[in-house]
This record gives structure tokens, sequence and C-alpha cells, in this order.
């Protein structure tokens, strides 16, 4: 029984034991949960506190940034004060380092080096030595007159944009325009247009009767020798020799030499053979392009890329006579290079060495002269220029494009010369066009250089592309390798003293025309000869009478002839074809003269003055136009005629 009553009295305990267990987990857990919630409280209430903080301590030093730009610009002398006051009730120790902050600042401004005065300095150095270098370069009143011409081409610019001007202005342009789409499409009945492709090949047959027809359209006859440059024609004999060539060549490319090593090694020798033309020295290199326009390029490029990577040139600048070749103009437009144009004032109408010297500076990467000129026939002082650029350690590249095949046969001709090739040490790079004068196809073109280094820069090699390494030496990939077996037949055939024979011809022919202009009665008193040309270019003007509208007779008699501006005049390329109508030019130029003195007399005895207003295409584009200060209607009118140019 009192086993009974213990075992009852244990249990009892147990359940005791186990309640106030279970008792002491509820309070604890209780307690747990108050002490969690005043814990999360309490955490909100730290992180509030600190956002409010860093929004104080921001604010403090947003405003003691202020105080530091009050303290810059106006030399408040409480500024510490201010920002201590702020920053340290917030944070002495930010406080601390803002200070110190401020004070190696406020060192500096003391020496004279904020960051904005010192980028303030360098514009304003940057344009004071711009300001000296056009002092320099172009002299006081030059300075101010080419300040004047351009604000007179703003003006006027905005003149012809202003809105009754500028709808009469296009209006007529495209009437302009329209009159020379009627010249240059062909229209009218007999006048097949074929827009897509035809459903079936055409035969041999159907081609060639096409082709037949296009060959006959009417033109100006250029094979009556009736064109002023344009078509430097060898004969019909080296015709055939050259398309023999090309259809040998046809589907050669250059750019796999490995496929077509005949090509190769053709290209090769055309630029060995110009090399030597132009007394080049050992280790000269070259390469062949596609024209002229290339050659140029090729050779501002080089120049620019050179100056890069041995000065650092990065605002490249060339030095070029105003009568250099419009390429030259493309090559700084294509390639970011500024121009600096030098006049070439009559009578000599040959580049100022003087004023070339004043231009340069350490931008300069290239002065430029003509070997001739393509306006006047001018040769420029190659010479003068030479000692120039050996002077100052710049290239010189010398424009023997239209030169070509004639200067370096001159003197073996019979004819006077001056220096303009590799003999004079200056010069280091030379553009020909073997489709000039060397007779070649057109679409053939030589670029020398004096060193291989200096062909280099012209390179494009692309070491990284998923096709394979790739390398070029000039704007076009693929050329055609028939193009280069021409060229190269053409020298073959000619040779040395079939070149000197053309020489002797044409530059004689051109003698002939210059004396006409001098000596002819009907001539020399109304014609005046622009400078004294030495090759195949022959330009003249008229103090008396309106030489557009000279040049316009002369287009309705059957020539096409040049005509120049600024100053205004035209000019005679002579070529193979005109050398044996040289007497029939030089009549109907008489002819032309006189009538237009006799219209002058006309319209003296009428009391309308003379030198009337000009009446033709070229005196409308030149003398109207062309007179403008802002050339927006021309360059209008150009590219409404290139526009033509694929009017199918």
């Amino acid at each position: 029984m009192e086993r009974d009553l213990s075992e009852e009295r244990e249990q009892k305990n147990e359940e005791i034991r186990i309640c106030v267990e279970k008792a002491r987990h509820e309070v604890e857990d209780l307690w747990e949960r108050r002490w969690s919630d005043r814990t999360r409280v309490e955490h909100e209430e730290r992180e509030r506190m600190e956002r409010e903080h860093r929004k104080e301590v921001a604010d403090a030093v947003a405003e003691a940034k202020r105080k530091w730009k009050v303290r810059l610009d106006g030399r408040d002398e409480r500024w510490r004060e201010v920002m201590e006051e702020m920053v340290r009730s917030v944070d002495p120790e930010l406080c601390d380092r803002v200070l110190t902050d401020i004070q190696a600042q406020d060192e500096l401004t003391e020496m004279g080096f904020p960051l904005r005065n010192v980028l303030f300095l360098l514009f304003i150095l940057r344009w004071t030595r711009k300001a000296l270098l056009q002092l320099r370069g172009r002299g006081l009143f030059g300075s101010i007159a080419q300040g004047y011409r351009f604000l007179r081409r703003i003006s006027y610019a905005l003149f012809l944009r202003s809105p009754g001007v500028r709808s009469k202005v296009r209006r007529q342009v495209l009437e302009a325009v329209a009159k020379l789409e009627g010249k240059l499409v062909p229209q009218g009945p007999g006048i097949s247009r074929y827009l897509t492709l035809p459903k079936e090949g055409w035969t041999d047959q159907q081609v060639r009767s096409e082709l037949d027809r296009l060959e006959e359209l009417d033109h100006t006859r250029w094979e009556d020798g009736l064109v002023s440059g344009a078509v430097y024609h060898g004969g019909n004999d080296l015709i055939k020799v050259q398309s023999e060539a090309f259809e040998r060549f046809m589907v050669a490319n250059p750019i796999h030499p490995d496929v077509f090593p005949g090509v190769r090694k053709m290209e090769a020798e055309i630029v060995a053979m110009v090399l030597a033309l132009f007394n080049a020295p050992p280790g000269a290199a070259g390469v062949a392009t596609s024209g002229g326009t290339e050659s140029i390029l090729m050779a501002c490029l080089s120049a620019r890329e050179k100056a890069y990577a041995e000065r650092g040139v990065t605002e490249p600048e060339m030095i070029i006579p105003e009568t250099a070749h419009a390429a030259f103009h493309k090559a700084a437009a294509y390639f970011r290079i500024k121009i600096h144009l030098v006049s070439c004032p009559a009578p000599t109408y040959a580049v100022s060495i003087k004023a070339v010297s004043r231009l340069i500076n350490s931008n300069t990467i290239l002065l430029v002269g003509s070997a001739p000129n393509f306006p006047h026939g001018i040769i420029d002082d190659i010479a003068g220029l030479s000692r120039l650029a050996l002077r100052r350690r710049l290239p010189l590249h010398v424009d023997c494009c239209l030169g070509s095949f004639l200067l370096p046969f001159l003197s073996r001709a019979g004819f006077p010369t001056q220096p303009f090739d590799f003999t004079l040490k200056g010069v280091t790079s030379i553009s020909c066009d073997t489709h000039k004068y060397g007779f070649a196809p057109k679409g053939n073109s030589t670029l020398l250089y004096r060193t291989t280094a200096l062909r280099t820069y012209q390179y494009f090699i692309s070491a990284e592309w998923s096709g394979g390494v790739y390398g070029s030496i000039g704007i076009a990939g693929s050329r055609a390798g028939g193009l280069i077996a021409s060229c190269w037949a053409s020298l073959m055939s000619v040779g040395e003293n079939g070149y000197i024979n053309a020489c002797h011809s044409i530059v004689g022919a051109a003698k002939r025309l210059d004396a006409a202009i001098r000596e002819h009665p009907a001539l020399k008193d109304d014609l005046k000869m622009m400078g004294k040309p030495l090759v195949s270019v022959i330009a003249f003007t008229s103090p008396t009478l309106n030489i557009y509208d000279i040049a316009d007779s002369m287009s309705a008699k059957g020539w096409h002839l040049n005509a120049l501006q600024n100053p205004p005049g035209m000019h005679v390329a002579v070529t193979m074809p005109m050398v044996k109508v040289m007497d029939k030019l030089i009549e109907d130029l008489v002819a032309v003269v006189e009538d237009e003195k006799e219209g002058e007399r006309v319209r003296t005895v009428e009391g309308r003055g003379k030198k009337g207003q000009a009446r033709g295409d070229s005196a409308a584009l030149y003398g109207v136009a062309g007179s403008l200060p802002d050339k927006s209607v021309v360059v209008q009118l150009a590219g409404g005629f290139l526009d033509t140019l694929y009017k199918a």
C-alpha cells in the first residue's frame, strides 16, 4: 500500500514538474517574442537614424563645396569657418578629411593651377597660336581680306537661303539641269532603253549591232582632233596592240600574283621604267594606280601617315598652289587634311615660294608643286620648293600627271625645260599618268617614291580578318590585269624614240598656237597668254572681249575646249589627234575673235557699251554663277550634272 502511495506521489510530482517546465518555456517564448520585437524596432530606428545621418553629411558636403566655389570666385575669407561649423556638427572625421582636401586645392589655387583655369589657359594658347600662324602666313592685310571674303560668302549664302530667293534659285537650277539632261541623255525615235535584263541573252550579232549604234551617237569628234585633252590617242596601230594585250589578260587580277605571275611582272616593270624616266635614286619605289587622282590621293595619305607616325601630327595641313589639281582637294576632304592655298599671280602664274614658306608650321605634312599645272600649263618652281622642303625637312610631291611622258623628253626633243624630278634632292614623290602622253588606256597611272619606306605608309594591311591576312597597296582591291597588260604593251611598243617624236610633234603644235596668240595680227591685241608654258597646255584670256563668249563660239564650231576661272580664261591641251588640225584651230579662233570684235563695235555704236552680257553655257556657269561669292549655286549645278550621268 505504501508502495502504491509512493508511486502516486511521484506521478503527481512528475506532472507538477512538467507543468512548471511548460510554464517556463511559455514565459521564455513570451520574453523572446517581446525582445525580438524590441530588437527589430531598435534596428529600424538605428537604420532611420543612419539614413538621416548620411543625408545630413551629404548636404553638409554639398554646402561645403558650394562655399568652396565662393572661395574660388569671390575669395571669401570666412569660407573655412562656415564649412567647419556645418561639417563638424555632423561628423568631425569627415570635417577633417574635407578640410585636408580643400587645403590641397587651396594650395594649388594659390599656385594658379586649378583645372578649369588650366583648360581655359590651354584654350587661349591654342587660338592665340592659330591667330599668330594666320598672321604669319597671310599677313595682316591678307588676313583681313580673307576674313572679309569669308563674311561676304556667309552673308551671300544666307541671302540665297531666304524664302523668296531660294525658290527662284532652285527653279533656275532645275531648268539648267533639265537643259543639260536634254543634251547628255539621248532621246527621240531610234533610241532604245534597256532598264532590265533581257529574258533571253542576245546573240553576238545583236550585241555588236547595238554597240555600233552606241558608238555612232552624236558626239564631239575627238577622232578629228577637236577635243582638248580628254583623249590621249597614240594611233590605231597602238590600239590594236593594246586590245590584244587586254584580251590575253582580261580575267587576270594582280591581287592574286601566284595565279597571274605575268601581270605581277608587267606591273613591276612599268613602275621600274617610269622610275628610270624620272631619274629615281637607288632604293626608290613606286606603285601602279587607276589614274592620276588615286596617285595624288595615295601621296597625300602617305604623307599624313608619315607625319603621324614620326611626329605625332593629329591636325595635318598641306600647302598647295591654287592651281594644283582638284584631286588634292579631294584628298583633303577624304583624309581630313587642312589645305593652305597659295596664290599663283600673273604674269608667271607659278607658286610663290615665299608665300609657301610663311605658311609652314608644325602641322604641315606636305608641300606640293605642279609640273605642269592643269589650268595654265605652267611648271612651278620645283627647284625652289625642293630647297624649302629640304630646309624644313618636309615631303615634297610633284604632280607630273599632265607632264607625264612629255616633260622627261623635252630637252631631247629640242625644247627648253626646267628641273622637276628626283635629281632635286627635296622631291620625295611624283605622280605620273601613263594613260595621258604615255598613250596607255585609261585606268593607268603611277606613283613614285624616293624610298621604299615612304611607299609603306600607303599600304593597308588587316592581320586579324577572319578571311585571312589581307593587304593592298592602295584604294582598290581587285584590279583589271588587262589594263596593266595594255599599259605595258604601250610602253614597249612606243619606246623611247617614239616618245621623243611624240613630244616633238605635240609640244611643237602647242608652240605654234602660243606664237599665233602672241603674234597674229587678229589675235595679239585681244588675246593674252597666261604665263609662259613649256609643255602642251596653252592658256589665254582676253582684256577686251568676254573670254567665255569666245569659248562658246568655239564650241559652236565643233571644238571642245576648256573654260577656266579665277581668273577667267580658256585653255587648249594639245594631243596627238589635235596636231594635224592645229592650223584649223588657229583659223577658227581668228574667225571667232573677229566676230566678237564686230559684236563689240556694234554695241559701241548703239551706245550699249563694250563687253556685252555673256550668252552661252560657259558664260552662264563661269561668268555669272561663278562670280557669286557663295558657290552653292555652282555646287547644285555640278551635282545635277553628276546625277544626269546615271539617267538611263
